[in-house]
């Protein structure tokens, strides 16, 4: 590459002029948007399906496609820096999102937002990794973990305050405005960016030795992957031949991208970062850290729904409490991660989250906002002092023309890892709850004093309004033995999450230290 993000108009020890710091917080609040949008229609895809007229199984592919997509852009990301450049590739991301988000807003049938979804999520795709690029490429070490913390707070901050923010638009205002909420402030960005963020020239020689071959190859091997854990487990895994169609897919496209890759003088994504041992092992933190990023803001809003039967603006404020204490923790261990090693900060982070997740182990159907308050100030602590750390020793000690690429490749992996998180929760959760009744069932026995009275009471509780009250009472009895169930079930699945963490806290005696 003849000329790099990296060797721009700063020199190691220097900051960046203001235009570029102008330019960088605009790609910042662009990557917001971006990650927002992963996550603001979780709470209203009951609004959205009754406004469609949309099918159960039609409306879950309103996420499914603009994760499907984001995922197979984020890993291209490097390569569109350096054909058309950091200015040029952000701008074009950022256009094509805020045109495909007013498109989604106009759409009047279901299949248009699909597509309108799919759309949104392969162009904003690109400023998740771009914006991370341009972190390590203008700004000096000394800073970085200020500019680190910065990011930290928005990769955290956006999935988590995204069912909150979309509960409360749909509730005020209409399912729309989900989509009609990035017009204005995505105007802004494009002209922030495509005005200030002027770093570096494009290569358009790149371009003469584009493997297609493999850019097809990397879009069905990841494309296929993420629907197979999006869809996998409520289509029972392989018990349904589409999803074993898409595995063999997956499989196939895969070990060819592989090879191919590995043996071309010009590979679609290189992969050769990964002979980097920091940056292999924080790409593997990156997918360890994605399972709890968006696995606990997958698993929070499912149990205060079921179990609990809050509506999304409660569960919203249930969850505020994770995104504020990250919010304020993220400038001191931004400031921290210059001073510490952060290999110390990492193995605290990952400690915090494990201990913190076990915490919410042994939920009742009562449990609300504050038997979450402690656990969710802990995991916030424990998520901010493992995200800022991971990128820094991911990206940290690589040339600077290999971070563009490196960095879609560091998103992937988190993704990936919240991917994989959503399947096995919800797989898990399934198992478990099978398991719990299985256990439990065998106590509603009609010769047990216990379960003769509680059947009475109903039955008296019933009387007049059902014709058939013991039945009826029974059917009562039983439906509290699945809520029950149910509980158990997300107390196994709370304390699997966090032995995973606390399993993982070996793996950073394998870093090799970075100076701050």
């Amino acid at each position: 590459m003849s000329e790099t993000v990296a060797g721009s108009v700063t020199g190691v020890n220097d900051m960046p002029p203001w235009p570029q710091r102008i330019g960088f917080i605009a790609a910042v609040f662009g990557m917001f948007m971006a990650i927002l949008d992963i996550q603001i229609v979780a709470s209203s895809l009951n609004e959205i399906q009754a406004g469609l007229s949309a099918s159960e199984d039609q409306i879950s592919w309103v996420q499914t496609a603009y994760l499907i997509a984001e995922i197979v852009m984020i890993p291209l990301s490097g390569m569109l820096m350096r054909i058309l450049s950091t200015r040029v590739a952000f701008t074009l991301s950022c256009v094509g999102f805020t045109l495909a988000s007013l498109g989604c807003a106009l759409a009047t049938s279901i299949e248009q937002l699909i597509v309108l979804r799919a759309i949104q999520g392969f162009m904003g795709g690109a400023m998740i990794p771009i914006t991370q690029a341009v972190s390590f490429s203008i700004f000096p070490r000394r800073v970085m973990g200020s500019v680190q913390a910065v990011i930290g707070m928005v990769v955290t901050m956006a999935p988590s305050v995204g069912p909150t923010v979309g509960g409360y638009i749909t509730e005020t205002l209409s399912w729309h405005w989900l989509f009609l909420a990035n017009v204005i402030p995505g105007v802004l960005v494009c002209w922030a960016a495509w005005t200030f963020l002027d770093i570096d020239k494009p290569n358009h020689a790149v371009a003469r030795h584009l493997d297609l071959i493999g850019l097809v190859l990397i879009a069905v091997f990841l494309g296929s992957l993420e629907f197979v854990l999006e869809e996998g487990p409520g289509d029972d895994w392989f018990a349904s031949q589409r999803i074993l169609l898409f595995s063999l897919t997956c499989l196939v496209a895969g070990a060819w991208f592989f090879i191919r890759t590995l043996r071309s003088d010009h590979p679609i994504v290189d992969l050769r970062a990964f002979t980097n041992r920091n940056f292999a092992i924080g790409a593997g933190m990156g997918f360890i850290i994605g399972i709890a990023l968006y696995g606990l803001v997958y698993i929070m809003p499912l149990f205060f729904g079921y179990v609990r039967g809050y509506s999304s603006l409660q569960i919203g404020q249930v969850m505020f409490v994770t995104g504020l204490t990250m919010f304020l923790c993220a400038p001191i261990v931004g400031q921290l991660s210059n001073r510490l090693d952060l290999r110390i900060m990492l193995f605290m982070g990952l400690l915090l989250v494990g201990v913190g997740t076990i915490m919410n182990a042994n939920l009742t159907v009562e449990s609300g906002f504050w038997q979450f308050c402690v656990p969710q100030i802990v995991r916030g602590m424990g998520l901010i002092l493992c995200i800022i750390p991971a990128s820094r020793i991911a990206l940290g000690t690589l040339p600077p023309s290999e971070v563009g690429n490196a960095s879609g490749l560091f998103n992937v992996m988190r993704n990936l890892g919240g991917a994989m998180g959503l399947a096995l929760i919800d797989t898990v959760r399934d198992i478990r709850e099978d398991f719990h009744w299985n256990q439990l069932i065998p106590a509603i026995d009609t010769s047990r004093e216990v379960v003769v009275a509680e059947i009475a009471k109903y039955q008296a509780m019933l009387a007049g309004s059902v014709p058939d009250t013991y039945h009826t009472a029974v059917a009562m009895l039983a439906q509290r033995v699945s809520q029950q169930a149910q509980v158990l079930a997300f107390n196994d699945i709370f304390t699997w999450m966090g032995l995973i963490y606390i399993a993982s806290v070996p793996l950073v005696f394998l870093l090799r230290r970075i100076s701050a």
